[in-house]
């Protein structure tokens, strides 16, 4: 059993700590899946157009960035994605959303809560505690939420929100200044 000391509170990571995913965003069949709804918007493309420019305009985000680690948003891409392959007007940035979703929704093949992850979060439930995850929020948040974890935690990080991910110091920083203590008092669980 853990024994209190100088821990005061616990950021946790998210994925491959509390969830296991397992995603392929290599099929072709994923990116078939979301050109035959996306039709539906107003939006013709090949499955094969699509993985190529999805593949390339993340490439150029990243290497168009100065920072050392730097994080997009993926509804972003998929956004422009779609406004050059409209076939008549829509409204991109919620279709750049709905699409994100509908991607991620196409390419989990496993979604799931360890359960030695529930036990760990039962441990530290009078900790105050922070979810820090390299993660896109466009989807991640309902994942968290679809699997029960958000009443976990007091505060909730996606590396989207700020344009850099781990290991940046940055977003540590900012679970450091959330949960109002000192880096020693923190325990940080993860990979």
């Amino acid at each position: 059993m853990f024994k209190r000391g100088k821990v005061k509170g616990v950021i946790f990571d998210c994925y491959m700590t509390l969830i296991d995913v397992v995603n392929d965003e290599e099929s072709l069949e994923t990116y078939d899946i979301i050109r035959r709804w996306l039709r539906y918007y107003g939006v013709d493309i090949s499955p094969e157009k699509l993985k190529n420019e999805y593949k390339a305009k993340i490439k150029e985000a990243f290497d168009s960035s100065e920072l050392e680690y730097p994080e997009i948003k993926v509804e972003n891409i998929f956004s422009d994605i779609c406004f050059e392959n409209a076939i008549w007007d829509l409204d991109e940035k919620i279709l750049g959303i709905e699409t994100a979703r509908m991607f991620r929704a196409a390419s989990v093949k496993k979604l799931e809560v360890y359960q030695e992850s529930l036990e760990l979060l039962e441990v530290f439930a009078d900790y105050p505690k922070c979810l820090v995850s390299n993660s896109q929020r466009v989807f991640s948040e309902m994942e968290v939420k679809y699997l029960g974890l958000h009443k976990y935690f007091d505060y909730v990080i996606f590396s989207s929100d700020y344009g850099y991910k781990k290991p940046d110091h940055h977003l540590f920083e900012i679970a450091q200044k959330r949960l109002g203590l000192n880096a020693e008092e923190i325990l940080y669980i993860g990979i």
